[in-house]
C-alpha cells in the first residue's frame, strides 16, 4: 500500500511520511513532523514538531505537538516523541516540550480518550489509558499500565506509578505509588490494585511482597525514610522494590492513605 493523502490536507515540505500513512481531510502536518508506517491521521487534526511511530490512530480533531502552555516558551525548537500503536481520540491535545527539557515523550499502546490532555515535558509510559477529559499538567510522569479515569487532574511535577489507578474526578497533587487505587481531592491511596496485578501476571509471592511493602510504608508506624530504609534491607520482589524506590525518589512527596480511612488489612485487599 502507498501513502494516502486527502487533497484537502496541508503538508509542510519538511514532513516525512513513511509508507502506508493515511492523512484525512483538512488535516495539517506542520514543521518537523515524522510519521511511521501504518499511522492514520483523521480529519481536522494538527500535528507539528512531532516524531510519531508506527500504526498509531488519530481519530480526528487531535492536536499533537502544539506549543506548550508555558510563559517561558518563546518559539524554541522543542518536540514531542510518540511510540507505536497508540489510539488518540477526538479533541485530544498532546503538547511538545518547553525550553526546560525540550521534549514530551509518550510510549506505545496507550489510549487517549476524548478531550484528554498531556502537557509539556511530560513522560507518559506505555499501555496507559487516559479516560475522557483526564488531564496531566506539565512535567508529569505516568508509568506503564496506569489508568487515569475520567475528569482526573494531575498537578505539575507529580508522578503516577505503574499499574496505579486514579478513580474518576480525582485531583492528584502528590506522587501516587505503583500498584494502588487512589481517589479523592487530594487523591490518596485507598487499596492495592490487586485485580490489575493478577491480570498482569504478578505471582502470588510478588503480590505478597507488594502487600508487605505497602503496609510497612503506610501502616507500620514509621517515618517514610525509616520505612524505606527498613524495606531496603529486606529481600523484596522486583515489583515491591520498585514501590520502595518510587517513594525514595519522590520530590513532591508521596500521597498517603487518609488517617482512619482504611486499616492495614483492608489496604491490601
Amino acid at each position: 500500500m502507498s501513502t494516502k493523502i486527502h487533497p484537502t490536507a496541508i503538508i509542510h515540505p519538511s514532513a516525512q511520511l513513511d509508507k502506508d500513512v493515511e492523512i484525512g481531510p483538512y488535516a495539517i502536518l506542520g514543521e518537523n513532523v515524522k510519521i511511521g508506517s501504518g499511522t492514520s491521521v483523521g480529519p481536522h487534526s494538527i500535528i507539528e514538531f512531532s516524531e510519531i511511530g508506527k500504526n498509531n490512530q488519530f481519530t480526528g480533531h487531535a492536536f499533537i505537538g502544539m506549543p506548550p502552555q508555558d510563559y517561558k516558551y518563546h518559539g524554541e525548537p522543542t518536540r514531542l516523541v510518540m511510540g507505536d500503536a497508540n489510539i488518540v481520540r477526538e479533541g485530544v491535545s498532546l503538547h511538545r516540550g518547553s525550553p526546560v527539557t525540550g521534549i514530551t515523550t509518550i510510549g506505545s499502546g496507550c489510549m487517549f480518550m476524548c478531550n484528554s490532555h498531556v502537557g509539556h515535558d511530560c513522560h507518559i509510559g506505555s499501555n496507559i489509558i487516559m479516560v475522557n477529559s483526564a488531564v496531566a499538567a506539565g512535567h508529569v510522569t505516568i508509568e506503564d499500565k496506569a489508568i487515569i479515569s475520567g475528569l482526573v487532574a494531575i498537578h505539575q511535577f507529580t508522578r503516577v506509578g505503574s499499574l496505579a489507578m486514579l478513580s474518576g474526578g480525582s485531583m492528584a497533587n502528590q506522587d501516587i505509588v505503583p500498584y494502588c487505587t487512589a481517589r479523592g481531592d487530594r487523591a490518596r491511596p485507598v487499596c492495592l490494585n490487586l485485580v490489575g496485578l493478577k491480570r498482569n501476571g504478578f505471582t502470588l509471592e510478588s503480590i505478597k511482597s507488594v502487600k508487605h511493602a505497602f503496609k510497612t510504608l503506610f501502616f507500620g508506624g514509621y517515618l517514610m525514610k525509616d520505612a524505606i530504609a527498613r524495606l531496603k534491607s529486606e529481600k523484596l520482589s522486583p515489583e515491591a522494590a520498585h514501590m520502595v524506590e518510587f517513594c525514595e525518589n519522590s520530590k513532591r512527596g508521596v500521597a498517603r492513605p487518609r488517617r482512619g480511612a482504611v486499616t492495614p488489612t483492608e489496604a491490601a485487599e
